[in-house]
């Protein structure tokens, strides 16, 4: 009796600490949160993609420097062909035609304004032989000029082609070409050849103007007349 319960207190024994050693914690493996980057990898702090400057853009040059204008003086002579007929009886104070540049315009050797560039002229004065006694009478001058896309206007001197009774015909450069011819004579000879010079000007610059049938002026097409500019021109740089 006594040594069945010694062993059953044996049993109990073993079986109590049998259950204190089952309900002890086990040890818990520890985890890492953070991963450290693969070499090679191109992710950044953030997250995102690593710069690649291989892919980067490059940087856009300055904006070039506005170029300063060219500066066309006054009294700069301007020679146009006329490309369209003026008459004074048919056209009155007002009416545009057009025209074009017949010699170059140069500064310093430089071409500023290109023979041919686009000009538009304008009628100033227009009297019919029928209206005024006889005395037909047409003025005109130049309104604009277009250079590289671009229309600048003008201040110019005036042409006057005149008749004074029947079988006459006066015409008048306003600094146009008596002044040309002036020059040619001064070159010849001056004196008495200078004034020689301004006659054949006056007549250069008249070259294609005449007279209608009932005796009015007409500045007919391809006619090349003789302008001076009033004021300075300036031309935007390229």
């Amino acid at each position: 009796m006594t040594i069945h319960k010694s062993l059953t207190r044996f049993l109990v024994l073993v079986g109590i600490i049998a259950l204190v050693g089952c309900s002890k914690p086990g040890a818990t493996p520890t985890t890492s949160t953070s991963t450290a980057p693969t070499s090679g990898s191109d992710a950044t702090s953030t997250g995102g993609p690593a710069p690649n400057s291989q892919n980067m853009p490059d940087a856009m040059p300055p904006p070039a420097p506005p170029s300063n204008p060219v500066v066309v003086k006054a009294g700069t002579p301007l020679v146009v062909s006329v490309d369209q007929s003026v008459n004074s009886k048919t056209n009155n104070p007002g009416d545009h035609f057009d025209a074009s540049l017949a010699a170059p315009v140069t500064l310093g050797g430089q071409q500023v304004i290109p023979e041919g560039a686009r000009v538009v002229g304008v009628v100033t004065d227009a009297k019919s032989a029928g209206k005024f006694k006889g005395h037909a009478e047409i003025t005109v001058t130049l309104d604009s000029i277009k250079v590289d896309g671009a229309r600048y206007p003008l201040r110019t001197t005036s042409v006057t082609e005149a008749g004074k009774g029947r079988g006459k015909r006066t015409g008048i450069g306003v600094g146009g070409g008596a002044v040309v011819g002036g020059i040619i004579g001064a070159i010849a000879g001056g004196g008495k050849g200078a004034a020689i010079g301004a006659g054949a000007g006056a007549g250069a610059g008249a070259a294609g103007a005449g007279f209608t049938g009932d005796r009015d002026i007409e500045i007919s097409a391809e006619t090349r007349l003789h302008f001076r500019l009033k004021d300075s021109l300036e031309i935007n740089g390229k």
